[in-house]
Formats: C-alpha cells, structure tokens, sequence
C-alpha cells in the first residue's frame, strides 16, 4: 500500500469514527451526560467536549486560555491544555457539543479530500507538530481517539456495541503493535521471551525479546510461546487504552504465568 493510500485509509476511518460517535451522542439523553465515565474526572459531557475541542483545533479553530484550577486528574502541561478545551466548553450545550464536532470534522474532511496528504513523514498542523507529530501519527491517532471515546461513552450509558467497527478494527491492530515494548521494557522479559497476542476475531500477533533487550515483532507466531495471552477485543482495548487496571477472569493465560499477569499489569499504553 503506498503512502497515500494509507493516508487516505486513515482518513475514512476517521470520519466514519466522528459519525459513529455523534449518532451515539444523539441517542444519549441529557439527564445522562453526567454520567461518570471510565476516565478520571471526566463525564459524559467532558468526553464529548474533549472531542469537540481537538476537532475544532484540527479544522483550524483557536484554542482558549481559561482557569482551571487544580483538579487531581489533571497531569503535565498537556493534561492542563486538554482540561483547558473542557472546562471552556462547560457553558455549551448537548447540540452545541455534538454540532461542533460535527461542523468541525465536516471542514476537516472536506480540505483533507481537497488536498489529500501524501507524505506520512511531513509534520503534522498546528500544535500537532510542534509536540514533533507526524502527519501520518496524527492521521493515525485521530480514528484511535474518537472510537476509544465513542466506547469510553458507551461503557457509562450502558450501551456497549461497534465492537466490530473499521475504527475497532483499526485501534485493535494499532494498539497490539506495543506488545513488544511491554513484554521487553515493562513486564521485564528475559531476551529469547516470547509472546503470542489472541485478541478474539483477529490474526494472533507475537512477539520476541531480542538479545539486545529489545521487543520486536515475529514474522510467525510460535506453537509454544513462554506465555500466550487471549481475551476479547473490550479488555484488550480496556487494559491497553488504560480503562481498568485489572482484567479480573477476563484473560486467559498459558505457559508462564507470572509473566502473564506482568504483562497484562503494564499493558497500558495510552494516557
């Protein structure tokens, strides 16, 4: 697949992620948009304005200096500029919010077809690229946050589902590349450790420590690995984008076990 052609997938995964997420917006009535969701400090209607606040950005929106205080979630620099696009939009709202990530996407989308990306290595807009993004990272990154929230969204409204969505497909396979680094640098793994990756309805990923101390990803998974780890496609999602810090039953583990359950304690990998 060339460049482009990457680019442009990422695109359309992106936009159908944004009309996922609005549509479930709309369906969740008001009384529950304070409903707490899995991310500290934050509710439905925060979710929601998160969203709002990096779409505007991307569409050529201004960021607002606003007073937050210091509320414990809240952590580094970023932390407080995303708690910023929040707390700014408090005063917005159910339409407002969803209209806004709506309009938002729409003149992203619209300039993305106009003039589609072809070089991944380029740095990406805004502030995007002067936190040292690529074009292709943000592009990436982009279906990744809008379907993890759509999840973070419905886990509090109680209406799980699109677990079988192109952007869960997309944030499933993007997520497993850093099964590597856990296994090596976080649980720890001896060099010839291996680790075969069975997220259900998916390809099984494995993964090797190289001598050097280094994960890296195999060609072919092993018939018997050091430790095989299987779940469904929610907990791997749930444990590697930091939603619960505990599977409980939900993984199954084969071969060494303490390495398993290292792995599975560090497997977070987003903020």
């Amino acid at each position: 697949m060339s460049d482009q052609d990457r680019l442009r997938e990422y695109v359309e995964v992106w936009w159908q992620a944004v009309d996922d997420f609005t549509t479930l917006l709309e369906r969740v009535p008001e009384e529950q948009w304070g409903t707490p969701t899995d991310l500290p400090g934050w509710d439905v209607r925060a979710v929601a304005a998160h969203t709002a606040h990096l779409e505007s950005l991307l569409a050529g929106g201004r960021h607002a200096e606003v007073e937050i205080g210091d509320p414990p979630h809240v952590r580094g620099d970023m932390g407080r500029f995303t708690e910023q696009g929040v707390v700014g939009r408090r005063d917005r709202g159910r339409d407002e919010l969803i209209n806004e990530i709506r309009e938002s996407a729409t003149t992203r989308h619209t300039a993305l077809l106009a003039d589609p990306p072809t070089d991944g290595s380029a740095p990406a807009p805004g502030l995007f690229g002067a936190i040292g993004w690529s074009t292709e990272t943000l592009l990436r990154n982009r279906p990744l946050d809008v379907w993890m929230h759509e999840q973070d969204v419905r886990r509090a409204v109680d209406q799980p589902a699109n677990l079988d969505s192109p952007a869960a497909a997309h944030v499933v396979d993007y997520l497993s590349e850093s099964l590597g680094l856990v296994l090596a640098k976080r649980a720890e793994a001896a060099p010839g450790s291996t680790l075969v990756l069975e997220v259900d309805g998916f390809a099984p990923r494995a993964f090797v420590v190289d001598d050097d101390g280094r994960g890296s990803e195999l060609a072919e998974a092993p018939a018997d690995p050091t430790v095989r780890l299987s779940m469904d496609p929610e907990t791997f999602v749930l444990l590697t984008g930091g939603r619960r810090a505990s599977a409980g039953d939900a993984v199954r583990i084969e071969g060494d076990a303490d390495l398993g359950r290292r792995v599975v304690e560090r497997m977070a990998v987003t903020p």
